[in-house]
């Protein structure tokens, strides 16, 4: 009877064995082949049109392949440098059209009004979740949530980032501002002349400020955290050049042995400087006014109000969201002020028009933000630099569950890419001069400025989560380029080289070497925090 039963057994193991071997090939080959064929008919039954599936990345390799080598041509036409597939693409397809992640499908759309209709579906389209754990590292915070708990982290923020609470760190931004132009100055020595490579010091202010205005009084701590986030950003910049294999971040190289100590210094300095304020706080003292000091009143205050800790934002929380303001702010006001100075060094009478009305607006006062709120011309450059060199390329989305968009069924799963550099160059959109520098097409402000209007200008994102620290940013921005315009005059060296290459962000691959000359001013301006 025995032998019997384990006869059975044996009998009954190895048809299990047969059919784990059988299922798990077929689970693979439905999972890498089958139903990617299946979804790529769907969509051309629909009329939509893009590449033919490829085993085994589809056309991830070609889409990663945006670096060249060599500089390009003196030119603002940069789809071709920067978004190759893309441009390519638009060229062969049309505005919308699908390629491949691997075997999910991803749908490019450029027409304004189906990109509108993405962005304002957040609960159908959807931040994809991350496949490379690296990104993770630098920062997640509310820029990668979704739902309820997007919506808490939102409402807690959106008080820090209040027009009346940005006035108070004008101080702050312009005593960085003015300790990068004494930099500048003191470079100079005899010569009348100084040639600079202005891209680190642009990202060397950004984060400056963003030390300053973040934990104020706390600065040298937040000028600690500040080159840790730097040097992670540089790290991540290598890695995602190249693409993602799941489980090579566990290895114990030294490079993730020091993303891993990086991220802990980081957590570790923002925790001591987060238990320092909640103690200051819990004694009934006055907050900072600086952006954590805002956050930790407004994350206690909606605790206190819902009676309910679930209603605010952990510690964990709030130091995730504290990266994200160094990363978000150093990134994108970094690479808007690179861009401006190139191309006001290449549009000397936009420079000039714009310097004249920072003279005749703030003459040698330091900049208030009533002031710099009337600067149109300034303004204009500023929305023109960010049309054609936006800090993103593109956004990105998922569908959650099978939705109907511009007039196809998009299946669940499926990639959405808005592509913002291709619907910023768009001459259907912005006219004939669309590739070209032209900061009047903004005189009337954003919704007069293209076809589409607002719909077309998506440099900070758009719909419900639309950036949170644009104004803070544009702020930031304009005191800059005031301080800088009334100290120098510049123009391209001839060392320049234009390479516009997206990492993360669009930044200037081989940095941006300019010659300044200094502006004569009748009296010095003293600039203090107060």
């Amino acid at each position: 009877m025995e032998s019997m039963i384990m006869s059975q057994y044996k009998w009954v193991a190895s048809w299990c064995g047969v059919a784990m071997v059988m299922v798990v090939p077929w689970k693979i080959l439905e999972w890498a082949w089958f139903k990617p064929k299946r979804l790529e008919k769907y969509l051309r039954q629909q009329g939509l049109i893009g590449t033919t599936y490829k085993l085994p990345f589809g056309d991830t390799k070609e889409i990663m392949n945006t670096t060249k080598l060599e500089p390009m041509n003196l030119s603002d036409d940069i789809m071709p440098r920067v978004m190759p597939f893309v441009h390519r693409s638009i060229e062969n397809y049309g505005k919308i059209f699908f390629s491949w992640f691997g075997p999910v499908p991803a749908v490019h759309i450029i027409d304004p009004d189906v990109v509108r209709d993405v962005l304002s579906r957040m609960n159908e389209f959807q931040k994809p979740k991350k496949n490379n754990p690296y990104i993770e590292i630098l920062s997640t915070g509310v820029i990668q949530y979704e739902g309820d708990k997007w919506s808490k982290h939102r409402k807690i923020i959106n008080p820090t980032f209040h027009t009346e609470k940005l006035k108070l760190m004008v101080p702050a931004m312009s005593l960085s501002c003015h300790e990068m132009i004494k930099r500048w100055e003191t470079s100079f020595s005899n010569e009348k002349s100084l040639e600079l490579d202005v891209f680190p010091d642009l990202q060397t202010l950004t984060g400056d400020v963003i030390s300053r205005t973040a934990f104020g009084s706390s600065y040298e701590e937040g000028r600690k955290i500040f080159e840790l986030q730097k040097e992670m950003g540089l790290i991540l910049m290598h890695v995602l050049q190249s693409l993602y294999i799941p489980g090579l971040r566990f290895l114990p190289n030294s490079r993730n042995k020091r993303m891993v100590e990086i991220d802990r210094e980081l957590k570790g300095l923002i925790r001591g400087m987060i238990d320092k304020r909640m103690i200051t706080m819990e004694a009934g003292e006055t907050g900072q006014d600086d952006l954590l000091g805002l956050l930790l009143k407004s994350n206690y205050d909606e605790i206190q109000k819902s009676g309910n800790q679930r209603h605010g934002m952990t510690i964990d929380e709030v130091i995730e969201e504290c990266k994200l303001f160094y990363f978000a702010g150093n990134e994108t006001v970094g690479n808007l002020l690179v861009w401006t100075m190139v191309l006001l060094s290449r549009n000397p009478r936009w420079q000039e028009l714009a310097r004249d009305e920072v003279f005749h607006m703030f003459g040698n006062d330091q900049p208030d933000i009533d002031g710099l709120s009337r600067l149109k011309i300034v303004n204009m450059i500023l929305l023109e630099v960010l049309r054609l060199y936006p800090a993103v390329s593109a956004l990105y989305r998922m569908s959650v569950e099978e939705t109907r968009v511009g007039g196809v069924n998009i299946p669940e799963g499926t990639l959405i890419i808005l592509p913002i550099l291709a619907l910023h160059h768009d001459q259907d959109t912005w006219g004939v001069d669309a590739l070209e520098f032209n900061p009047n097409r903004f005189a009337l402000g954003v919704s007069k400025a293209a076809s589409k209007g607002q719909l077309s200008f998506l440099p900070f994102g758009g719909g419900p989560r639309i950036c949170i620290g644009q104004n803070f940013a544009m702020l930031e921005a304009k005191i800059a380029l005031v301080m800088i315009l009334r100290r120098f005059s510049f123009v391209l060296s001839p060392s320049y080289s234009h390479a516009p290459q997206s990492v993360i962000t669009l930044q200037p691959q081989f940095g941006a070497h300019l010659i300044l000359k200094q502006v004569e001013m009748s009296q010095e301006i003293n600039i203090t925090q107060e």
